[in-house]
């Protein structure tokens, strides 16, 4: 009875959006014929590093997805160089206009104007066709709706309608409003081209613009984000926890990048610069050499820079020296190396082994308690904190990582996540302890980042500053699924020559992700039965050179980091690897370095991309096959179950 009570009351408040038979039964042949339409395209990308043109042109392109839908609507009516060119159009379409009006067309504008509108609109209209009228027309550009949904909504092969198109697009043109209308045709193209945006990891660090990406990402229409740990570092930076401040400021000083920090965000750095100016300036911090680009880095600045990257790296292993101690729970001792170092002598133990330090000038290091901060450092740090805590476009940005984003995501019948499950020797889940209770595989990820969220959202300062700390432990520790390795060696790469201490051991997951039954242990433990279902696993760079395969497991786990990074570019080979998911099924693309945005509007060049078929489905996937579909399903039983309310009286329509 209580059941039927509740059942009532939840389809009164129904009624409310529905009052009656008709809007009800109006309501549920829109659903139900919105489950018949063809899947929506994904499009999976990861470990963008920063690498802002590069990642924005791969949205821009859809992976090849813009191509082919031009190869289908044109095939060979048009020569590959028009089918460039039409590509480059919709990619860059304020930037080719521009430049065509520079060539020379002159008084041919207009006509130049006719064609491509044309062809824009016969690519528009078939990227548009797998959605409702509907939807098209909320993500159309205000401005030029109403032109638009007239232009591929109607049908020019009829006569009585070919001349109204036609004057639409000459008035267009007669008004100056030419360049508008193509610039709103490009963008609907490149929005109906991909439905949804999946981002498995890592938008910070090591490139100049992950403040770009961020930028890009919270205009963009439909997008989720599985956190990397470069993404966690940032995220504890902005929580004002201090070893992640410190990592994020080493990493930028290391590749050059500190005008992300300065004129990205606005964060304030003439403290550490004072303080490392003043402390090491008799200094040549030869360990702290820059991973610089040619080109793109202003050597002016490299003294400077080492100096500073010098200051923040020692700064850095004194406050996580001071975490590690706090939390003996971390079960992370083999990090603590400053009170290792002999140099009197000249040398550190590592794992009962002594080996030579390259750099034996520690000024601010006190024998006597080494990982103490020095009034000064103390006071850069202060500092520091307010800095980034009180950055607005920071907090801006790590808030959406929070509200897009989470350490995995079901979705589609495939699982996404940005490192590794951890696992055991024997290939199974690992036991983890946090915060003195034991989790493991789905529980783990859970439970971890219920404690990430704290860190940010918690008011309860304990609780808050014990998610902070987290925040810390997931860059970095050898349990966390976004790291996957025994250690991060960093003090050993700086100071010890003895390569076999640079080692990084990974986690057995690397080992087991090529085998069918740990991909089905992982698929079903996170709730994913089906035979279709898929592991998308970004994180580690695949080195196509050496003729690695991001394809595992017959094509169930696919790894989707080849290196976006152009600092992992000449280990992997190529640009990275990214994936699209349409109605047909999977799709890798292998990309190439991209050149310059400059060179694609003026040569219509694009990242060559090796397009390989991950797997091609038996039947066209629809929306009944999703995960909306799914949702849709139950609206339809509910909206059916108050069709019959109103029919026998139960409910009255008003």
């Amino acid at each position: 009875m209580q059941q039927n009570e509740m059942e009532k009351q939840y389809l009164r408040i129904l009624s409310k959006q529905f009052p009656n038979v008709a809007s009800t039964a109006t309501e549920i042949i829109n659903l139900q014929s919105i489950l018949s339409l063809p899947k929506g395209t994904e499009h999976f990308l990861s470990d963008i590093h920063g690498e802002y043109e590069q990642f924005a042109h791969v949205l821009r392109n859809g992976s090849g997805a813009v191509k082919r839908k031009i190869d289908e609507e044109f095939g060979n009516m048009l020569s590959e160089k028009e089918k460039r060119d039409l590509a480059t159009l919709i990619y860059y379409p304020e930037e080719r206009i521009r430049m065509i009006k520079e060539s020379g067309w002159g008084n041919s504008m207009d006509d130049w104007y006719v064609v491509m509108i044309n062809r824009l609109i016969q690519v528009c209209k078939a990227a548009a066709s797998k959605y409702t009228r509907s939807k098209v027309r909320k993500a159309l550009p205000k401005d030029f709706a109403y032109v638009i949904e007239e232009l591929i909504t109607g049908r020019r092969d009829h006569s009585d309608q070919e001349a109204y198109f036609n004057e639409i697009i000459h008035t267009v043109i007669r008004i100056g409003k030419a360049p508008e209308l193509i610039v709103a045709l490009s963008n609907a193209i490149s929005r109906f081209v991909v439905d949804h945006l999946h981002i498995v990891g890592d938008i910070y660090d090591r490139g100049p613009g992950p403040h770009i990406c961020m930028d890009i990402l919270m205009k963009y229409h439909s997008v989720d984000i599985q956190w990397g740990n470069h993404d966690v570092v940032w995220m504890g930076a902005a929580t004002g926890q201090l070893a992640c401040i410190a990592t994020v400021l080493r990493f930028s000083a290391r590749y050059g990048n500190l005008d992300i920090l300065e004129d990205g965000y606005g964060i304030n750095l003439l403290p550490l610069f004072k303080f490392a100016m003043e402390t090491y300036k008799e200094d040549p911090c030869d360990q702290f050499a820059l991973h610089y680009r040619e080109g793109e880095y202003d050597l002016a600045n490299a003294e400077i820079d080492r100096k500073m990257h010098k200051a923040i790296a020692i700064i850095q292993f004194k406050i996580e020296g001071q975490l590690i101690k706090e939390h003996p729970e971390f079960n992370m001792d083999d990090r603590l190396l400053l009170d290792k170092m002999d140099l009197t002598r000249g040398v550190v133990l590592i794992d009962g082994k002594e080996y030579e330090l390259l750099d034996c000038n520690f000024p601010t290091v006190n024998p006597e308690d080494p990982y103490a901060l020095s009034k000064e450092e103390k006071d850069v740090m202060d500092k520091l904190r307010v800095a980034f805590m009180k950055c607005e476009k920071l907090q801006e940005h790590v808030g959406f990582l929070y509200r897009k984003g989470g350490l995995y995501k079901t979705y589609n019948n495939n699982l996404l996540f940005h490192g590794c499950v951890p696992l055991d020797d024997k290939g199974q889940f690992k036991d983890v302890e946090l915060c003195g209770k034991h989790y493991k595989g789905k529980a783990l990820y859970d439970a971890l980042e219920q404690l990430l969220r704290k860190g940010y959202y918690a008011i309860d300062p304990e609780e808050k500053q014990k998610g902070m700390d987290m925040l810390w432990y997931t860059w970095c520790h050898a349990n966390s699924p976004v790291f996957g390795k025994d250690k991060m060696a960093t003090f050993e790469r700086y100071f010890v020559a003895d390569k076999e201490t640079h080692v990084e051991k990974k986690n057995p997951y690397y080992t087991w992700y090529d085998k069918d039954e740990t991909v089905t242990m992982i698929l079903n433990e996170f709730g994913l039965n089906a035979p279709e279902s898929h592991i998308i696993n970004g994180h580690v760079p695949v080195e196509a050179k050496k003729g690695e395969l991001p394809i595992k497991c017959g094509g169930r786990l696919i790894v989707i980091d080849g290196g976006f990074s152009k600092a992992y570019q000449p280990k992997t080979g190529i640009a990275g690897y990214t994936l699209t998911y349409n109605s047909y099924g999977f799709l890798l693309a292998a990309h190439e370095p991209f050149e310059s945005v400059e060179k694609a509007v003026e040569t219509g060049s694009d990242i060559h991309s090796d397009t390989v078929l991950v797997q091609h489905v038996d039947r066209r996937k629809t929306v009944a096959d999703t995960d909306n579909g799914q949702a849709l399903k139950q609206n339809i039983m509910e909206l059916e179950e108050l069709l019959e309310a109103y029919r026998t009286g139960i409910l009255v329509e008003s």
